[in-house]
């Protein structure tokens, strides 16, 4: 249902609006204007960050036994602060931290995050708990819409686009999925439309191409529900019960990402990564 609605708009913002029209995901101005009002109003949603930054890295010795990872360095910056240059782009400025090992660099560096723009609280993971587990610390946190990031890669995605497909589809959590050749090392997904059928964890096959785990989520604070106490994986423990329920959905993204687990794929990061591609 829609209503029309005349409004006089300066030939200035219309040079910004026609700027938009691309012939294919925008066609015209309306869906230029729709687009707008429509990240203005969904890209807003969210307010909150989670970046999981409590791993010890060791597929990155012996730089890890000094350096924990998400501060090693990707063009003159730690690399967990191009994510939260990602997240200021989008307006998004409370930020928690997950740190673990040697998580006092980690806040001896970013403090409360007033000289990044951000505001940053911390959790303590005491003994490792997982990619899921760390959530039960700061559940009193999350109480609406939040996007969580592993500490461990470089994404260029539309947050506004992603958070607006996630509240679109009303399900309780969607994944980043990037396509990607040789996927055998990562999740990969089965879907039907949107929604993942089915969650595969670094299946054995091996595959030559697939949509991928990206490590950028949306979720609802339902999610909660399904993460008990201790050391919990969203990959294992997670997303299949999500995917079984028909709760967990896909967003495919077509920026640039890397994920900075190995020396091979750091180095790729280094030389490839373009923070404004």
């Amino acid at each position: 249902m829609s209503e029309k609605i005349e409004v006089e708009i300066p030939n200035k913002l219309l040079e910004g609006i026609d700027a938009l029209i691309d012939g294919v995901s925008i066609k015209n101005r309306q869906e230029a204007i729709e687009s707008i009002l429509d990240r203005s109003i969904t890209g807003g949603k969210v307010k909150k960050a989670v970046i999981l930054a409590g791993g010890r890295g060791t597929r990155m010795r012996p730089f890890t036994y000094e350096i924990p990872k998400p501060l090693i360095p990707v063009q003159g910056k730690p690399l967990i602060q191009h994510t939260i240059d990602l997240l200021m782009k989008y307006n998004i400025r409370e930020v928690i931290f997950s740190i673990g090992y040697l998580g006092d660099k980690i806040r001896e560096h970013f403090g409360n995050g007033n000289r990044f723009g951000v505001k940053i609280s911390y959790v303590e993971e005491e003994e490792a708990l997982g990619t899921a587990g760390p959530l039960n610390l700061m559940k009193d946190q999350l109480k609406e819409s939040f996007i969580m990031f592993n500490g461990d890669i470089l994404a260029n995605i539309d947050l506004f686009d992603f958070i607006r497909f996630h509240t679109r589809h009303r399900g309780l959590a969607t994944i980043a999925l990037k396509s990607i050749s040789e996927p055998s090392g990562y999740g990969t997904v089965k879907m039907e439309g949107s929604i993942i059928t089915e969650f595969m964890e670094k299946p054995e096959e091996q595959l030559k191409h697939g949509l991928i785990n990206a490590g950028v989520y949306v979720m609802e604070p339902e999610v909660m529900e399904y993460i008990p106490k201790g050391k919990v994986m969203m990959e294992h423990d997670v997303f299949p019960r999500l995917a079984e329920e028909g709760k967990l959905y896909g967003y495919p993204f077509s920026g640039q990402w890397f994920d900075t687990g190995t020396h091979e794929s750091y180095e790729k990061a280094i030389k490839e990564w373009n923070p404004l591609g």
